[in-house]
């Protein structure tokens, strides 16, 4: 098999909240319809009983979860159209603020066997703190998850895709370090934002009021919310820039089915290249 095309997906499934029975016939029909190679799925509830990312996607992916969860089995996992050959995790409640509050932050990185020619990639799923002005624990949960990936990337060759809810919008310091516009904890990194890339004058807010849950769920918490682009997709850079060429990347349902808005999370989605439109291989 020869495959030059990754499709990334990610996604807030928001627990059981709502309706959940509609939310997850809108979720499932999407993501059938969608046909993405590697979903990274936020707030889904694995447990004993329930199993909700394979609900969603069915017996065709691998899988894999956080094993630190919360009580009532929330984690963040991904899922891989491919053999998923290896899995690490890190928390990410440290610091007395983080410890404080009983929300399961964390980092999820798999490295995945691909066909050829993508070959090795690292597919890694990050939510840090959600509160708006925890920006510092989300430094340093970002921080930590890309000496994560640098670990599992041990000097050898791979692909690289960050996604998440990452509850940081385009201009907070921990999303301009994983851009490569500031250094962070004495090191920095560079990755290329992938709705920036292809989108450079859309805002693509993805927690927004546009969407009546933003505003009556969580008991009207957010009832002043203005709109944030708050989930991300990122491609790990070379030397010379991204090692995946981005030619698309839109929102997820983001728009209601029959009157059902599937979460209050827009997601994103990235159609990722290993050649360029011209046909060179990406450097």
């Amino acid at each position: 098999m020869h495959v030059n095309r990754l499709r990334v997906a990610t996604q807030n499934v928001w627990r059981f909240h709502g309706d959940w029975p509609e939310r997850g016939d809108v979720l499932r029909h999407g993501f059938e319809a969608l046909s993405p190679d590697l979903v990274a799925l936020q707030e889904a509830i694995v447990t004993d009983d329930h199993d909700q990312p394979r609900e969603l996607l069915g017996p065709q992916y691998e899988y894999a979860h956080q094993q630190v969860r919360e009580d009532d089995g929330s984690c963040v996992s991904v899922a891989s159209r491919w053999p998923i050959r290896a899995v690490r995790e890190i928390g990410g409640r440290h610091g007395a603020r983080a410890l404080a509050v009983p929300f399961n932050a964390g980092t999820l990185a798999v490295e995945i066997e691909a066909p050829e020619p993508l070959g090795r990639v690292l597919f890694v799923n990050h939510i840090p703190s959600w509160q708006q002005d925890f920006e510092l624990e989300r430094e340093q949960q970002t921080v930590a998850a890309t000496r994560l990936i640098d670990e599992m990337l041990d000097n050898r060759p791979a692909h690289v895709v960050l996604a998440g809810d990452l509850d940081a919008e385009p201009d907070a310091a921990s999303i301009r370090f994983l851009k490569g516009l500031q250094s962070l904890d004495g090191t920095s990194v560079r990755y290329r934002d992938a709705w920036h890339s292809t989108h450079p004058d859309d805002p693509g807010h993805t927690f927004s009021p546009e969407n009546p849950m933003v505003l009556t769920g969580e008991d009207g918490a957010y009832a002043l919310e203005t709109g944030r682009r708050i989930d991300h997709v990122f491609v790990r850079c070379s030397d010379h820039g991204p090692t995946l060429d981005i030619r698309r990347c839109d929102r997820l349902f983001d728009e209601p089915v029959d009157g059902i808005w599937a979460s209050d999370h827009f997601g994103v989605t990235a159609d990722l290249f290993t050649h360029l439109p011209d046909g060179r291989p990406v450097p």
